[in-house]
């Protein structure tokens, strides 16, 4: 019998693990943390926008008057004291839509229920109170009267416009592209005659009433109700209204495409592009990347040739992105997309078709982008598949084809989903290729409509991670584009975790289906 000395007061650690356990736990935690604090960041910033502020009117301390939405306090730059942000808007009348007021300036500061925001299409939004409605024809209207008039009319404008948006979608733009490939013909042309009047009538029905405004330090403007988008007074909106207003412009925002340099809106090209163009490369590089897992695994000589090419395989993943953009540019669009357009689409030149970038070009260059990693994942998942399998397969008369097929190929597909995911996160998030080979600041006519052929390869389209970019570095107005950008942001993440739920999903069926061998 042997006698273990031991320190009073210590626990021991069970054997083998030490403090690498802990370590690597305190790690996965620490992870999961800031992972949790960037996400609360970009959905409190980024939903938080939409939240219908209240409109303080301000009265300073040498007798004028400011009306804003404050943004933000921060320390004068002689540290003696502070100063407010406030988004005044205006542009047409004060130059700029921000004003930064010390706060020992503010003599007194309130909120009145009256005080008027309208969404203008020109210029900025607008903060002011309505003074009077005057329709084209008809009596003036002043006071509550002229405050449901002028929603009325907004109403019957918002109905005007998205018939108008239908007319270009549904009929004009088909018979422009038919006239420019069928050339005059007479019948095209009377119809496309007849959409243009009709949209013509709809405009000129729109044009006509005023509102009179009046800021808050006095000055009056005649605004069209046409350049009008909305009109809303946040300081008499309760909380029920203003949750609703909070929906409707986060539903905006998801539906809309942008306007104003794509600081205001939505932006739903962007998101349509985005899974578009991960839907499709994810269909071009997974069965290239299959192809080529099961052929250095399953099928090549296992020598020194092979062992080089794994080796340039996963260099290939370590390689920058904007080389494959330049690859992409050089040999996809100016090299096959040019000789395509002298081949099919020569009475088109020099206008090029596929010779520019587009949907096609870019989903072939992410496809290359990603494809060592769909490899690597999927040799991988074969490498972990027992020998007996195919041996027994082999054994019971299958060919080598129906082993590889029936056999290893199913297990080995969550393996293959594994590669996929790891693909999709990537692309989804990749901006520098895609600045090269076809994404566009904005795209009037998203890829996929309801023209033959239904999916326009040739086509440029918007990307959320080259929309992000755009607006954060090239924008007029930086501070006005960090709400859309952080919104932008938070969009981005939930796509790419969407579309990973989806693989991840499919490949827990796959390996609850096909057991726990092939598990990867």
């Amino acid at each position: 019998m042997s006698l273990t000395w031991r320190r009073p007061g210590r626990a021991r650690l069970p054997r083998g693990e030490g403090p690498w356990a802990w370590l690597a736990a305190g790690s996965v935690s620490l992870s999961l943390l800031l992972l949790a604090l960037l996400l609360g960041l970009l959905a409190v910033r980024g939903l938080g926008t939409f939240w219908p502020s209240e409109v303080a009117q301000l009265t300073l301390t040498d007798g004028s008057t400011v009306a804003g939405r404050p943004v933000k306090t921060s320390p004068l730059p002689d540290g003696e004291g502070r100063e407010r942000l406030y988004r005044t808007d205006n542009r047409d009348l004060n130059g700029d839509i921000w004003t930064w007021i010390p706060v020992d300036d503010i003599e007194r500061e309130a909120y009145p229920r009256d005080l008027v925001v309208l969404e203008r299409s020109r210029w900025s939004a607008f903060i002011g109170r309505l003074v009077a409605w005057r329709p084209a024809d008809g009596e003036q209207r002043e006071g509550a009267a002229a405050w449901e008039a002028l929603q009325a009319s907004l109403a019957e404008h918002r109905r005007q416009r998205d018939t108008i948006e239908r007319l270009k979608e549904r009929r004009l733009l088909p018979l422009a592209r038919r006239l420019e490939a069928e050339g005059e013909v007479p019948a095209l042309v009377a119809s496309l005659e007849d959409v243009q009047a009709r949209i013509r009538a709809l405009r000129a029905a729109m044009k006509g009433d005023l509102v009179v405004m009046e800021s808050v330090d006095g000055r009056r403007i005649r605004q069209p109700v046409e350049e009008i988008m909305r009109a809303r007074r946040p300081n008499a909106m309760s909380s029920v209204d203003r949750f609703l207003a909070w929906g409707h412009r986060v539903w905006r925002f998801l539906s809309e495409g942008p306007r104003a340099g794509n600081v205001e809106d939505g932006v739903w090209p962007a998101i349509f592009g985005t899974i578009l163009m991960v839907m499709l490369m994810s269909l071009l590089v997974t069965p290239f990347g299959v192809l080529a897992a099961v052929y250095l695994n399953e099928v090549a000589h296992q020598g020194r040739l092979t062992r080089l090419v794994r080796i340039g395989v996963r260099n290939l993943a370590g390689v920058p992105s904007i080389v494959y953009g330049v690859f992409g540019l050089g040999v996809f669009v100016y090299g096959i997309g040019g000789q395509i357009d002298r081949w099919f689409f020569e009475q088109t030149l020099p206008s090029p078709t596929f010779g520019t970038g587009g949907l096609l070009w870019s989903s072939l260059t992410l496809a290359l982008l990603t494809l060592p990693v769909v490899i690597v994942a999927t040799e991988e998942g074969l490498s972990r598949i027992p020998d007996r399998q195919r041996e027994g397969a082999l054994a019971l008369g299958a060919t080598r084809l129906e082993m590889l097929t029936r056999v290893v190929l199913p297990m080995a597909m969550p393996a293959m989903l594994t590669g996929v995911i790891l693909a999709v996160a990537r692309a989804a998030g990749e901006v520098a290729p895609l600045m090269l080979v076809g994404v566009a600041k904005l795209a009037p006519q998203v890829p996929l409509d309801g023209e033959f052929p239904y999916l326009h390869l040739e086509r440029k389209f918007m990307h959320l991670g080259y929309h992000i970019f755009d607006t954060a570095f090239h924008g007029n107005d930086v501070q006005a584009a960090m709400p859309i950008v952080y919104g932008s942001a938070l969009l981005l993440v939930l796509v790419i975790l969407v579309l990973n739920l989806t693989a991840i999903f499919l490949r827990h069926h796959l390996r609850s289906r096909h057991g726990s061998l092939s598990r990867y």
